[in-house]
Formats: structure tokens, C-alpha cells, sequence
């Protein structure tokens, strides 16, 4: 039995990678009824977290029969969730124009890298074009050094997924009112030039004015970086307002050195960070951490992913879980009354065709 404040919610997930998987798991986390659309005879990873939680039908959809049996289940879904290149979907008659027609509440979630629309829209892409074209490549990395990819965070997950979700939600909400379905265009470009948008408004009062590795986020400033350990493990430092600066000089025992008592001249943060550096080197990660318990100095220990899950705080939460034999993150955000739930092991491709045709459809015994 699903559980969660989506409970009721039908939603049709085509499949596809990365991005909208992610966003359809959290949403079957929270308790929709989520279908994934196989293809038939494609590979089982019972592992993958992504595709955990929802049943799954096998559908050839260019193959006619089966196309009418995906129309069938949209008209009686709430959400409809793709990943395919513009045009595709059209071409497989399966379009937006056909699935309001045929269930004019239905909200459609397009998930694509360059968006339904440009110069682009039908070019390949990976997560690094397009935060290539965001301003968010160029702003990371070290000082005099390439760019460096935030892993595949900043487009497919932060930038696409999220955006997505935002969007069907609102969608959703709207033809709750309207009794109207929608298309919600997701790009990862759009959704990872959203999430530089502090930046570009920084840039222009002046506020952000070096290249990459120079200013006060990216690493330039001593007070917001990482530091190297005795034991050649790292810490995090994120002393930003002045009582937090405050409580990191005096940890470090640099309360009264002169050189720190301006905070914001950029032309002292490089010496500042090299005496930073050093003290930083004469301790362990550990003793470091106990050092700074319960101080407001906003020191943390940078750690391994396998450290993830035993960490104090993180174990408190129960943050990390095991399921179906794998550790992953739970379902987030936390309701209060109503629980989202981790999912079930991902299906074999097709193995509740017949259970879904029956629920949605009406369809065999």
C-alpha cells in the first residue's frame, strides 16, 4: 500500500535517464501511483535506485496496438513524464495535441536538455553543455585553472529534475482549479541558468566581479573553502557574517593577528588562506571536528561517500537507508502527518502489465 501526501496521484513515466527517473522516484517516495512505460526486452538493473518504487508496463510504441494502449492509460493518468528529444513523442503520435484530446486534464512534464524550443532544442547534450551555456561551468573551479564539472548535479539534477517537479506541481495544481491540463517545458539550460540567477544579479551591483576561484563563493575568500587536514583529509569552512568569522579566528587561535582583521580586501585573501592553510595542516580532520563542536564557526568535515551515512547527524535522521539490498537516501522532503515511504525494488520490465491494465483500465479478470 503507497502512503504520502500523493497518494491518488496517476502518474505515466515514460523512460528514460537521469533527470525525469529521478523526479518520477521522488514522486512515487511521496506516494503516487507511478507506471513506468518500458520498452519490451529492455535490461533489468534491480539495483537502480532511480527506477525504484513504481510498477511497470512494456509497451513497443511503434507498434500501433501499443500505442493505443499508452493513450489509454494517459486518459485516465493525471501526469505524463518524458524524456525524449522534441518531436519524438509527435511523431510516435503521441503529442500533446492528441493527449489532451483525449484527457484534457492531463498534465504533460517534457523533460529535455535545451527545451521544446531554439536553435538547440534537437542538438545532442549532456549535463556539461548545458551548464556550458548557463555561466555555471565557468564559475567553478580553482583560480588559473579549467573549468570544473560539479559532477552532473547542476543540469540533470538541480537544473532539470527539480525544475520539473516545480513545474508539474504547479501545473497540476492549476487544472485541479481549471479543470485544464498543460505542457511544462523543463530544460536543464532554463533550470541551471535559474539557479545562477543570485550570481548574475551579484555580478551586476558589483559584488562578483573576479573570474572563477577568486570571489567570496567560489573559493577565493579564506573564510569559504576547504582546508587540508594533518592526515590528508579536508574541512569545510563557511564563516560568512562577522560573529561566525569571529568564532573561526578564535578557534584557529587567530583572534588577535592582525592580518585577519579585515574580512573582505580581496588582495589579503591570498595570504590569509596560506596562514589559514597551515594552521589547519598541524591537526587531524577528527580532532579539528571536536575542536569546533558546538562552536558557531561553521567548520564541518568534507566527507567520503562513504562516510555519508555515519555521520552522527545524518545517522540521527536516518538520512541514508538500505533497501532491496541497496544503501540510498530516503525519501525526502519529510511530511509531518502525511510520510513519504522508500520505494519498492525496481519491476522487470512488464511484469504488472496485467495488474496495471486491470487498475487503471478495468481490463481482464
Amino acid at each position: 500500500m503507497t502512503q504520502g501526501p500523493l497518494t491518488g496521484l496517476r502518474v505515466l513515466e515514460l523512460a528514460g535517464l537521469g533527470p525525469a527517473p529521478f523526479a518520477c522516484a521522488l514522486l512515487a517516495d511521496a506516494g503516487a501511483d507511478v507506471v513506468r512505460v518500458d520498452r519490451p526486452g529492455s535490461l533489468h538493473d534491480p539495483t537502480d535506485i532511480l527506477a525504484r518504487g513504481r510498477r511497470s508496463v512494456a509497451l513497443d510504441l511503434k507498434r500501433p496496438a501499443d500505442v493505443q494502449t499508452l493513450l489509454a492509460l494517459a486518459a485516465k493518468a493525471d501526469l505524463l513524464v518524458e524524456g525524449f528529444r522534441p518531436g519524438v513523442m509527435e511523431r510516435l503520435g503521441l503529442g500533446p495535441a492528441v493527449l489532451l484530446e483525449r484527457n484534457p486534464q492531463i498534465v504533460i512534464g517534457r523533460m529535455t536538455g535545451w527545451g521544446q524550443s531554439g536553435p538547440l532544442a534537437s542538438a545532442a547534450g549532456h549535463d556539461i553543455n548545458y551548464i556550458a551555456l548557463s555561466g555555471a561551468l565557468a564559475s567553478i573551479g580553482s583560480a588559473g585553472g579549467p573549468p570544473v564539472p560539479p559532477l552532473n548535479l547542476v543540469g540533470d539534477f538541480g537544473g532539470g529534475a527539480m525544475l520539473l517537479l516545480f513545474g508539474v506541481m504547479a501545473a497540476l495544481h492549476e487544472a485541479q482549479r481549471s479543470g485544464r491540463g498543460q505542457v511544462v517545458d523543463a530544460a536543464m539550460v532554463d533550470g541551471s541558468i535559474a539557479l545562477m540567477g543570485i550570481f548574475q544579479w551579484m555580478r551586476s551591483q558589483g559584488r562578483w566581479n573576479g573570474p572563477r576561484g577568486t570571489n567570496w563563493l567560489d573559493g577565493g575568500a579564506h573564510y569559504y573553502g576547504c582546508y587540508a587536514c594533518a592526515d590528508g583529509r579536508w574541512l569545510a569552512v563557511g564563516a560568512i557574517e562577522p560573529p561566525f568569522y569571529r568564532a573561526l579566528r578564535e578557534g584557529l587561535g587567530l583572534l588577535h593577528d592582525p592580518l585577519f582583521d579585515t574580512q573582505n580586501d580581496p588582495a589579503l585573501w591570498p595570504a590569509q588562506k596560506a596562514r589559514m592553510a597551515a594552521v589547519f595542516r598541524s591537526r587531524d580532520r577528527q580532532a579539528w571536528c571536536e575542536h569546533f563542536e558546538g562552536s558557531d564557526a561553521c567548520v564541518s568535515p568534507i566527507l567520503d561517500l562513504d562516510e555519508v551515512a555515519t555521520h552522527p547527524h545524518n545517522a540521527a535522521r536516518g538520512t541514508m537507508v538500505s533497501a532491496f539490498g541497496v544503501p540510498q537516501p530516503g525519501p525526502v522532503p519529510r511530511f509531518s502527518r502525511t510520510p513519504s515511504a522508500t520505494g519498492t525494488a525496481p519491476r522487470v520490465p512488464g511484469s504488472d502489465q496485467a495488474a496495471v491494465l486491470h487498475d487503471w483500465l478495468g481490463l481482464g479478470p
